[in-house]
């Protein structure tokens, strides 16, 4: 009986130790990432000192005001944010479609869009660039934009929630002589909400730290995004405290929009969890 609750209680002590040594190894190349920033270029910095010796600004300063940093901030925020709205609209568009419109072929057009998750996006990377380049898109936000934008995992997502909605809504609203424009904007995008705020931190933060599609069609120095461009800084031997500096200037805006839509991204977790 006594090694029964000894086991018990083992057992309920595991899981918050892991989950604390999880958020530890998790969070330590983010803390050491802040204080190398903040740390002077002279002074000791991790890992020689886990505390630098004292804070300055100065790393940030410097980024800001002598490197292309605020250009390619300005390149990642339009690359980041037209393709949220864009993939928005168009994969909740096509998951009403599949979820509640009949026409021959649905299902098997679907399965076909799924059956694509299995290519890698390296072996479609060479096409593509041909494809933008005779276009003229190299050098571009639409090169740039429009080849992300038929996001299979995105309308995967949206078919996954419309479909769960009642199907005597839109009946209703058919018989009321609703547009199907009218019907998708007044019955469709409010209920889902909740999907369409947890797919948008997703498709930002793909977006914003994406790295090599934005490489090879950013070529020049003014359409680089921020995580191209702070690579390039490392190959002209740029002090890494500068380097930190402007990493750490990456990750606000995703923390931004994280808490933005932190309660949408809660709410849609326990709508699928009641659910399933």
């Amino acid at each position: 009986m006594a090694a029964s609750r000894a086991a018990s209680r083992t057992g309920r002590l595991t899981l918050p130790v892991l989950l604390v040594l999880t958020a530890i190894v998790t969070i330590t190349p983010f803390a050491a990432m802040v204080l190398v920033a903040f740390a002077p270029e002279s002074g000791q910095t991790f890992p020689d000192a886990l505390i630098p010796d004292r804070i300055t600004f100065a790393n940030f300063e410097h980024v800001l005001s002598s490197s292309d940093v605020p250009r390619w901030t300005l390149n990642s925020l339009i690359f980041s944010f037209v393709s949220v709205v864009l993939i928005l609209l168009f994969a909740s568009m096509a998951g009403y479609a599949f979820a509640k419109k009949r026409f021959p072929g649905r299902d098997a057009l679907f399965w076909a869009l799924l059956a694509t998750l299995m290519v890698p996006f390296q072996a479609t990377l060479i096409p593509s660039y041909i494809l933008v380049s005779r276009l003229g898109g190299v050098d571009t936000y639409w090169g740039m934009i429009v080849p992300t934008l038929a996001n299979v995992q995105a309308i995967f997502l949206m078919r996954q929630f419309i479909v769960q909605l009642p199907d005597e809504l839109f009946e209703a609203a058919e018989m009321d002589g609703a547009s199907e424009w009218r019907i998708f904007t007044t019955i469709v995008l409010p209920l889902v909400r909740p999907a369409l705020a947890t797919l948008g931190v997703f498709v930002f933060l793909w977006h914003w730290n994406d790295f090599l599609w934005p490489l090879v069609i950013g070529q020049s120095g003014e359409m680089q995004t921020l995580t191209v461009g702070l690579a390039t800084l490392q190959s002209e031997n740029v002090p890494i405290n500068q380097i930190m500096a402007g990493a750490t200037i990456t990750v606000v805006p995703s923390l931004l929009v994280f808490g933005l839509l932190q309660r949408y991204l809660t709410d849609s977790i326990a709508m699928t969890g009641l659910k399933g």
